[in-house]
């Protein structure tokens, strides 16, 4: 993810002395300390802090913005994340089996509710796609997806709790998505009350409440997973982190994968063998694989289904490029029930 160099921390700051007194002890820096400051293009005010002498780097993740009136709900945004990165590291994410979450270094709720977690190197699955893309380099792509499946499989299968899903809540958040698109003017009512017909098919179906919930990352975009040699994998921005189907991590890397594809070579179609490959190798961490693939499967059109209106609601896109995005949905929800 790109930065903008914004200077240096002043000493007088409170943060620097935050970061002098409680954090720099937590990770044995010491010394006279100065940091550089980058701000990271991103929707939350996120911040690269990167000491000059030992190139430390740190990440300040600030949940109280100027615009916003509700600090008590931008404290428990901060509290959740944090008790997310602590909890998820309990299990087993701590690079012991290739397998890391960002660990969390400090918060402070004074200072605009600032989280504070270490910095990680590796490259962000955006880049993978896009070098493979560039390249034709089909063996990165699948080789960097099958690590990636082998980590979502681990993060799903260890939270796993043994009640079934709440279909009803991500029923919910799709029909938000689909309200937020009416009101954006990008789909007409015709259109818009065929979505709503579709979600409502998609409720009435015995599958979407039959597994169990598991942990999901809630957020699993390409920019939130990241790459070391072999099939080392690291995330973070746990934030959304919630209880749910697997298929809500699943369906949303899959759909933006095929975003990606449809972006960038104007095909879609062209993702669905990485795709496959994904799911396939996600699956061949359950006792039974054909058996995980085939529930997988039926129930993963919908979840790409409302990801490619999710992508769609992003301002950024023309048009004509949203329409495809929205095609997609169509033909991935009505697809699904066939």
């Amino acid at each position: 993810m790109s930065t903008t160099y914004l200077g240096h921390l002043q000493h007088h700051d409170p943060l620097y002395g935050y970061l002098k007194d409680e954090i720099e002890p937590e990770i044995d820096l010491h010394g006279a300390t100065d940091y550089r400051v980058f701000r990271f293009h991103a929707s939350n005010d996120v911040y690269l802090y990167e000491e000059t002498h030992s190139l430390r780097r740190l990440i300040g993740k600030f949940y109280f913005r100027p615009f916003e009136r509700d600090r008590n709900a931008a404290h428990n945004r901060m509290e959740r994340e944090y008790a997310n990165l602590e909890w998820m590291r309990s299990q087993d994410f701590c690079g012991e089996n290739h397998h890391y979450i960002a660990r969390p270094l400090g918060r402070n709720a004074i200072l605009n509710e600032l989280l504070l977690e270490e910095f990680c190197y590796g490259e962000t699955l955006t880049s993978v796609i896009l070098r493979a893309l560039r390249t034709g380099n089909d063996g990165l792509l699948y080789r960097k997806l099958a690590a990636l499946a082998y980590f979502l499989s681990c993060f799903h299968n260890r939270t796993a709790n043994g009640i079934g899903v709440d279909f009803n809540a991500t029923i919910s958040y799709a029909s938000g998505i689909v309200t937020m698109l009416r009101h954006c003017n990008w789909t007409s009512d015709h259109r818009n009350g065929r979505f709503f017909e579709l979600l409502s098919a998609w409720h009435d179906r015995a599958e979407m409440w039959q597994d169990t919930q598991v942990a999901v990352h809630g957020d699993a975009t390409p920019e939130n997973f990241l790459f070391g040699d072999g099939n080392y994998v690291i995330s973070f921005d746990l934030e959304r982190l919630r209880r749910a189907d697997r298929c809500f991590d699943l369906g949303r890397l899959a759909a933006e994968v095929a975003h990606f594809f449809m972006l960038y070579t104007g095909d879609r179609f062209r993702a669905e063998p990485f795709i496959g490959n994904f799911l396939w190798e996600y699956c061949c961490h359950f006792p039974d694989r054909n058996v995980a693939f085939g529930a997988i499967t039926k129930r993963l059109p919908f979840y790409m289904g409302i990801n490619f209106l999710r992508i769609g609601r992003n301002a950024y896109f023309d048009w004509n490029y949203r329409q495809l995005l929205l095609n997609a949905a169509s033909e991935c929800l009505k697809g699904g029930l066939q």
